[in-house]
């Protein structure tokens, strides 16, 4: 709670406010200016009143003791769980020495303390504390610093370890009293601990240190086959190393100076500590194996050690015999006793060869020699190279005999491989050329020639991946995947096609309409945000169907025409599907003819500027102009800038487009200023693709020292999507401009990503309100809600702002009113020819 005084205080600044709100002397303007402070104090008292009840709640429904202290130890303030753990009343505790719940503690206790926390650390100690009947019990005690009105203070909370105490007695008890052998090993491999079991089978005599005992130098381990191994390759190693069990490995432990060798079964387990990914300590379990290793026999040691089996068959009876090798790697039990058994544990094709192979070695007297492929008992497959020959004898005792070696490791690494080569690493899907394949080889099969391709790409994808990291783009591509996964289930193909584009082929002999349901199904599924970073993202996908054969006949056709169709679906406004179409394959031809004339518009002077005065809303004054482009081509006639702006930046032909009106640009200024207009500077639009693209600061300081223009007289405008690049190019290119004095303007604020963090760090001098807003004033609420934010924005930022779009007087008068003090629209002129600008404005 605040002071009383502070309480005293606010209750006399209501009173007094209150006073003056009904002081009929004051002007109107005035009361109510007083009225709203009166709320406005009202309102804080209120906030601080719920912060001060949710701290409240906060401190109390911590389960350990929490205490607040000043920077001399006493305790200002203690929660619930302190109260009941000591035992004691509240008066007993706040406001008196840390000393009250721990005497011991030194003088000079709390100088540890804030040399810790005043470097930013947390400072962790176990001490005794003293409940109020004199009774000790440990607690581990965490400490962090924070400000509390005004000064620094510590708050410290206390873990009861009496529990741990309890159970790390009784882990010691087990490990003395188990007959396992237990050796623990700390994070760097050394012993701290062998239980008595331990100490007994490893012979060390009584009082010597067991990490002296087990010294490498006095000890020999070799594995099952006799190799000696590293210490790197022991268990423990492996398990310190990996953070993983490693169970069950045999070894033979053989010291050297009494030439004993014991073979034990080890498995060693890893610890972590508490809330910690790190390996703290592994234990080491051993168990004497020694009887058991003496009766094994060296035959079935080498056999398993090439994982080589052997196998007869005696044809007279029809009896099978296998060995304990060829049994693990068919895996089936019981074990097969006969050929027809042996068969039934193998694929169709590989049965049939098998017989065939078994036919003839009986009746050539030849061998067999075969790679097989099976299933064992567990369901998992296997594969094994049989190699057989036939001994002589009569007619009852003719005889097979051979071996079976397990190559599944090998067929595995192979399969790995073949997939490997046409997988998409990061999804798990097929890639690009793996899916071309797979379409192309359906569309070859008259059987399987009716399918159709989806083209999916994901909607503000790189928003995620700019704003976040590729990581976090990643991170969203394989939940996209999963997601594809789910929508489709067994009915089609799926990759990844490159970047944040997927690809679907699915049938369509037994159901026509699938295409259609299979896309729907996927945008319903996108229909759930996607969560990253904590943050939710509603990440949708545009998606353009094409079926075979009517939209192609081959796998690119195909693909091509699905991309069409998706791009058609874009531009409907996204998060949808659409069908290729005659009318697509129409309007595909046509953006190819205007990329055509496009690329050569440039060369063949096709383009020409207008130019739109920015003026002062109050006086009408001339301040700039803007450079606005316009296209007419024979071929097309007149083309407005919404027709092919936006399809110059998706070729990259935007670049030259956009050198030519800068250069263009800044010599008509230096041509309006040589008559003697007084036009401050003129603004030129600038794509992100010229940011990315080309070195934009080298062509601004050409056309600069070509027109022979200071750079405080261009301004480019950009839009929004420039800020959120972030590559490193992007942000030298803002430096660059800077140093030549350039003006940087974002064009459309408000419309796009709205990237405000930019705002901040970016060299920006200004704003442009978009025409989209400035419309729907002074009537549209929402409208006067947006033209009031980013005149904020502009005013706490300090940049300048622009409304563009002024049609009538009643929005002149409402940007007044908000402080705007620059605006452009047809209320004072269109887009205006060199001549005619001159004509009206000079002097």
């Amino acid at each position: 709670m605040p002071p009383p005084s502070d309480r005293t205080e606010m209750a006399a600044t209501l009173a007094a406010l209150e006073d003056a709100c009904r002081d009929p002397d004051l002007p109107e303007a005035t009361r109510n200016l007083l009225q709203r402070a009166h709320a406005a104090v009202v309102a804080a008292r209120t906030d601080a009143d719920t912060a001060r009840l949710r701290y409240h709640a906060l401190f109390d429904a911590v389960p350990d003791p929490v205490s607040i202290l000043d920077a001399d130890g006493i305790v200002l303030d203690l929660n619930r769980a302190g109260l009941a753990a000591y035992r004691r009343d509240r008066g007993d505790i706040v406001g008196r020495p840390i000393h009250v719940l721990n005497p011991d503690l030194p003088h000079d206790h709390l100088a540890p303390v804030w040399e810790t926390l005043n470097r930013g650390g947390t400072y962790v100690i176990e001490v005794s504390n003293m409940r109020a009947d004199g009774s000790r019990f440990p607690v581990e005690v965490h400490s962090a610093g924070f400000e509390h009105e005004g000064q620094n203070c510590i708050v410290a909370v206390a873990r009861d370890l009496s529990g741990r105490r309890d159970a790390e007695l009784r882990y010691r008890e087990l490990m003395e009293t188990i007959d396992t052998g237990i050796l623990v090993r700390d994070a760097d491999g050394h012993i701290t601990h062998a239980n008595a079991a331990a100490m007994r089978l490893f012979g060390i005599p009584p009082g010597q240190r067991a990490d002296i005992a087990m010294a490498g130098d006095q000890w020999c381990v070799v594995d099952e086959c006799g190799r000696e191994l590293a210490p790197d390759e022991f268990p423990s190693a492996r398990a310190l190393r990996h953070g993983r069990p490693v169970g069950s490995v045999l070894l033979g432990y053989y010291h050297r100076r009494r030439r004993t060798l014991t073979w034990f079964s080890v498995t060693a387990v890893p610890q972590f500590g508490p809330g910690s990914d790190r390996v703290q300590q592994v234990l080491s379990l051993f168990s004497d194996v020694t009887a058991l290793k003496r009766d094994s026999t060296l035959f079935d040691r080498a056999q398993a050690m090439a994982h080589i089996g052997g196998w007869e068959w005696d044809t007279g009876r029809d009896r099978l015999y296998l060995t304990g090798e060829s049994r693990r790697i068919i895996g089936r039990d019981p074990a097969p006793r006969s050929i027809a058994d042996l068969l039934d544990c193998l694929a169709d094709t590989d049965r049939a060869r098998l017989r065939q192979a078994l036919d003839h070695a009986m009746a050539m007297g030849r061998g067999l020699d075969l790679e097989l492929q099976g299933t064992r008992g567990d369901g998992q497959p296997f594969w094994v190279r049989a190699i057989g020959e036939a001994e002589a004898g009569g007619p009852l005792s003719a005889r097979l005999t051979g071996t079976l070696q397990d190559i599944t490791d090998r067929k595995h690494a192979e399969e790995h491989l073949r997939i490997r080569a046409r997988t998409d690493p990061l999804t798990g899907l097929l890639n690009r050329d793996a899916v071309r394949a797979e379409v192309d080889a359906r569309l070859a099969d008259p059987a399987r020639a009716r399918l159709a391709v989806l083209y999916i790409d994901l909607d503000r994808f790189k928003i995620v991946n700019d704003v976040l990291g590729h990581a976090a783009g990643d991170r969203l591509l394989a939940s996209a995947a999963r997601r594809i996964r789910r929508a489709v289930g067994g009915e089609g193909l799926i990759a990844r096609f490159g970047g944040d584009e997927f690809l679907v082929a699915c049938p369509l002999e037994d159901d026509p309409a699938r295409a259609a349901r299979m896309a729907q199904a996927i945008l319903d599924i996108f229909g759930d945000s996607f969560r990253l970073g904590g943050e939710e993202f509603a990440i949708t996908a545009s998606i353009g169907i094409a079926h075979a054969p009517a939209d192609g006949t081959t796998s690119e056709q195909l693909i091509q025409s699905a991309d069409v169709a998706m791009y058609d679906s874009k531009r409907r406004g996204r998060n949808g599907w659409q069908a290729f179409t005659t009318e697509l394959a129409e309007q595909q031809q046509q953006r190819l003819q205007l990329e055509t004339h496009l690329r050569r518009a440039v060369g063949n002077e096709e383009f020409h500027l207008v130019y739109q005065p920015q003026v002062d809303l109050a006086t009408g004054r001339l301040a700039a102009v803007e450079s606005l482009i316009r296209w007419t081509n024979p071929a097309l006639g007149q083309m407005q800038p919404s027709r092919f702006i936006d399809h110059a930046e998706t070729t990259g032909d935007i670049v030259g487009i956009g050198g030519w009106v800068l250069r263009q640009a800044c010599r008509q200024l230096r041509d309006w200023r040589t008559a003697g207009l007084a036009i401050e500077r003129i603004a030129v639009n600038v794509s992100y693709r010229q940011f990315l693209g080309e070195d934009l600061a080298s062509n601004v300081r050409a056309a600069l020292d070509e027109s022979g223009l200071p750079g405080s007289a261009l301004e480019l405008e950009f839009t929004e999507r420039v800020l959120i690049e972030d590559e490193p190019e992007t942000l030298r290119t803002f430096e660059a401009l800077r140093e030549l004095g350039v003006m940087l303007t974002i064009d459309d604020f408000g419309e796009g990503y709205s990237a405000l963090n930019y705002l901040r760090r970016l060299p920006i001098h200004g704003l442009k309100l978009s025409q989209l807003f400035v419309q729907g004033v002074p009537g549209n609420a929402s409208d006067v809600a947006v033209c009031e934010a980013v005149t904020g924005i502009a005013r706490s930022l300090k940049l300048g702002l622009v409304a563009e779009g002024v049609e009538s007087d009643a929005q002149r008068e409402f940007l007044l009113g908000l402080g705007v003090r620059i605006g452009q629209g047809f209320l004072f002129a269109p887009g205006l020819t060199p001549a005619e600008v001159q004509a009206r404005y000079l002097p």
